[in-house]
């Protein structure tokens, strides 16, 4: 008899302890989700990139370039759902990003350009690795937000430069041929020597020579 009491001890002991777990576990889902919630909304009011208006000229110099392209769609279609949309958002930014490197325009395949794709990439993939955690980093991904628009606009701007600086070496080399043309012009003569009218025959170094009358030259 004080063995099936001891069972039957065992056993509610065992079916209270079930029910603690899973109160706890409840519990610490709903705090969870809690959380998630929080750091959703935080989130979704920081995540605004906001990219420069383009020098139209740069707009077209740059118009087959296809990963700037499929970079700056992603970048401006903002995640709405769940706090794992902007997870997924983040990673598909992270290889857009990298895709940067590649078919760059030859006016902007340069050092000064290549830096600071690398630099944006740096912060894209930062971002990546923080939201993606088991514990999300809310506010190192909050604070790189307006780090890559910052680095977005600086890899922008250089690219006006770029084409500012072109137009300006555009301009002297016009400047510079025309003063060329306009030199040439002063030093050509204005008429060689083998053009110069010939004298009549009427005229001489002395004056003028008397015509004959022609019935005296007959004579």
């Amino acid at each position: 008899m004080k063995i099936y009491s001891y069972i039957l001890l065992v056993l509610f002991c065992f079916l209270v302890s079930c029910k603690d777990d899973e109160a706890a576990r409840l519990q610490a889902n709903a705090k969870d989700t809690k959380k998630n919630e929080q750091i959703f909304a935080s989130i979704d009011k920081a995540w605004n990139f906001n990219p420069q208006p383009m020098n139209p000229t740069v707009v077209n110099m740059i118009q087959n370039w296809s990963e700037w392209r499929l970079f700056m769609t992603e970048l401006q279609q903002k995640p709405k759902s769940s706090i794992g949309a902007f997870q997924q958002k983040a990673r598909t930014l992270s290889q857009k990003a990298m895709n940067l490197n590649n078919n760059i325009p030859a006016a902007f395949d340069k050092p000064e350009i290549k830096s600071r794709i690398m630099t944006l990439i740096t912060k894209v993939r930062s971002l990546d690795l923080f939201i993606n955690l088991n514990q999300i980093q809310e506010q190192k991904v909050i604070k790189l937000i307006p780090e890559i628009n910052e680095e977005l606009a600086s890899l922008q701007s250089q690219m006006d430069e770029i084409v500012r600086k072109s137009q300006i070496r555009l301009e002297e080399g016009e400047a510079e041929m025309l003063r060329s043309l306009a030199k040439d012009s002063l030093q050509k003569p204005q008429s060689e020597p083998g053009n110069l009218p010939k004298p009549s025959n009427s005229t001489q170094q002395g004056g003028i020579v008397p015509t004959l009358n022609p019935k005296q030259k007959s004579q």
